[in-house]
């Protein structure tokens, strides 16, 4: 197995771990605004003036949601500075402080959010910055895996990897529109499912409907999108795409079924918070598989150079 010498186990562990925590710290954040917590402590970087406030009331989430985003750091730390002095390759010794720039990034926007009393733009740029490095963290898991030091390209993937590309973009756009919806308190501008206003497209008559029904629009992209990749994973022939992309069809439904729920239940925190876990869930797993589907498989391209030496040398003979 090439380069099998360079796997690392515990530093790909850790770098897993940092996804695992990213992933809930993200959940945490959806309970901040479930719960209108947002300016529960209205001080930053203390609370209150305090390194630990009482935890009581929507303190409970903010400040826990501070402690949660101080373990994400920390643990992005340490794996920026194990990576920058263990990994021979620079690039993702690069990917590495790029994730700590991010997070130290996404931390002072979280301030801002406070200091500026929730303005829209700063708090979707934090939701989706939170998006983005979630992603970063998942790149440096795969890229320090066994599986992505061995692999070798060995099938043209039947169009995988541009409907993974197409199906990040379109996910990431949806989530977008999700945290703009959320920010403008736009959730409910549409009380109806799976209906809006009673018509299939409703009225344009009060604030948010545009943003809300946008969103709905942006689901119906998304399962196209992801119903596609999934189609053309399993046409790849590769288990190790069919797999994750047989999950990811599982989390759009029950995405689209907690979608429902939130708005029927007047927006109740457990399907609202849920629903933007899942969201991110849904994104990391199509950046996994636009990942995955880079490294196993070979474009038609690619595969076609690589046999011209080959062909060269059998006719010489």
């Amino acid at each position: 197995m090439k380069d099998a010498a360079a796997f690392a186990p515990w530093r790909h562990r850790f770098a897993a771990l940092t996804v695992a925590a990213t992933l809930g710290l993200i959940f945490m954040g959806g309970l901040v605004t479930s719960t209108g917590s947002g300016l529960a402590v209205p001080d930053w970087p203390l609370s209150y003036g305090m390194l630990m406030p009482p935890m009581v009331g929507g303190i409970f989430y903010e400040h826990g949601h501070r402690m949660a985003a101080t373990a994400v750091g920390f643990l992005t730390l340490v794996l920026a500075v194990w990576t920058g002095r263990t990994e021979a390759r620079k690039g993702v010794r690069t990917l590495a402080f790029t994730a700590l720039g991010v997070v130290i990034t996404q931390g002072l926007l979280g301030g801002l959010t406070v200091i500026l009393l929730l303005p829209t733009a700063v708090s979707v740029t934090h939701a989706c910055l939170a998006q983005s490095f979630f992603c970063i963290t998942i790149a440096i898991a795969y890229v320090t895996s066994r599986e992505w030091l061995s692999a070798d390209r060995h099938r043209d993937g039947e169009g995988v990897r541009p409907a993974a590309i197409a199906g990040v973009a379109v996910v990431f756009l949806q989530l977008l529109l999700g945290a703009l919806m959320r920010h403008t308190e736009a959730g409910l501008a549409i009380p109806d499912f799976p209906l809006a206003k009673g018509q299939l497209v409703p009225p344009f008559d009060e604030p948010g409907v545009a943003i809300h029904f946008a969103h709905r629009l942006g689901a119906l992209a998304v399962v196209f999108a992801l119903g596609h990749l999934a189609y053309r994973s399993f046409r790849s022939g590769e288990g190790r795409l069919r797999r994750p992309a047989l999950v990811l069809v599982a989390l759009v439904a029950i995405q689209i079924a907690l979608g429902a729920a939130t708005v029927l239940s007047g927006k109740a925190v457990t399907p609202t918070t849920t629903h933007v876990a899942t969201g991110a869930a849904i994104l990391g797993l199509t950046f996994f598989i636009a990942l995955r589907a880079h490294r196993l498989l070979a474009p038609i391209a690619g595969r076609a150079a690589e046999a011209a030496p080959v062909a060269n040398r059998e006719a010489a003979a």
